[in-house]
């Protein structure tokens, strides 16, 4: 069986602040004492909601979150999670004031990894999957060329869109339904920047459908596809096995320690929930 990172902490964080951003979007900010920092796409487990005096059975546990970024104050590390606000959980979650505590766990999980080839970078994601991708952004954007995708079905759906607006990126935006950048797919977007752009890698973070297109892109203009699955998940350091992910080269792998980022090549895209 897996054991935790051991660079992993168990803290009750202090919530500095938990805004609505437009509609059921959050961006919660937690200060995290001795928090070790960590890479671009590994997540934390929080509680659904604060902790109270009294210990809560409903919901039981924890939820998976993508950490955006960190920074620090004058009181010590802090670091951000973008949400929605969906069920029963994230709606505790977002109840949540400053001055009250949340349990969480983390870093977890194994991050993005640097390109291997000297060309572009191109980030696609879509829904909560943006959360994954803006410290890879900021981080490849010190080297190398990087193209940001953002795809939702409303504008009021994008998550984080001024945040990589401040970063030396080209960011692109698409929406289904037109009301915001480019209407269609944000894999139409990928589609045109590989043809543009040969030899670029790509990172997909998003809903499964939009990462298996982006997989089967890259794979046409033979590019290099790394993904980040978000199975659900009870434990997240590979005790519960609720995230088990089929591999093309048989067995399972357990999205909470072996991944969340997976080549995209190596995953079992039919066969995932």
């Amino acid at each position: 069986m897996p054991a935790a990172d051991p660079s992993a902490i168990r803290i009750l964080a202090e919530v500095v602040a938990n805004c609505c951003e437009g509609g059921a979007h959050h961006r919660l900010t937690l200060r995290v004492p001795g928090w070790p920092g960590f890479a671009p796409g590994q997540f934390v487990m929080l509680s659904p909601g604060p902790v109270g005096a009294v210990p809560r059975s409903d919901p039981l546990l924890p939820r998976p979150m993508a950490v955006f970024r960190e920074h620090a104050d004058e009181r010590g590390p802090c670091l951000e999670v973008l949400y929605k606000r969906s069920g029963r959980g994230t709606h505790l979650l977002a109840a949540a004031v400053a001055g009250e505590s949340i349990a969480l766990v983390g870093p977890l999980g194994s991050g993005f990894r640097a390109p291997s080839a000297p060309g572009a970078a191109l980030l696609v994601a879509g829904g909560t999957g943006i959360a994954s991708v803006f410290e890879l952004a900021r981080t490849l954007a010190d080297e190398r060329a990087v193209s940001v995708l953002l795809g939702a079905r409303r504008a009021e759906d994008l998550m984080g869109e001024a945040d990589f607006a401040e970063l030396h990126v080209n960011l692109e935006i698409a929406t289904e339904d037109g009301s915001r950048g480019t209407r269609g797919l944000v894999t139409d977007l990928l589609e045109k920047r590989l043809a543009a752009e040969p030899g670029a890698t790509v990172y997909a973070c998003g809903p499964t459908p939009m990462m298996q297109r982006c997989v089967e892109i890259a794979a046409a203009h033979g590019a290099a596809c790394s993904v980040s699955l978000e199975n659900n998940m009870a434990c997240g350091f590979g005790v519960c096995l609720g995230c088990a992910a089929p591999r093309t080269s048989g067995g399972f792998a357990l999205v909470c320690c072996d991944g969340p980022v997976f080549d995209g090549r190596d995953i079992v895209w039919s066969q995932l929930p």
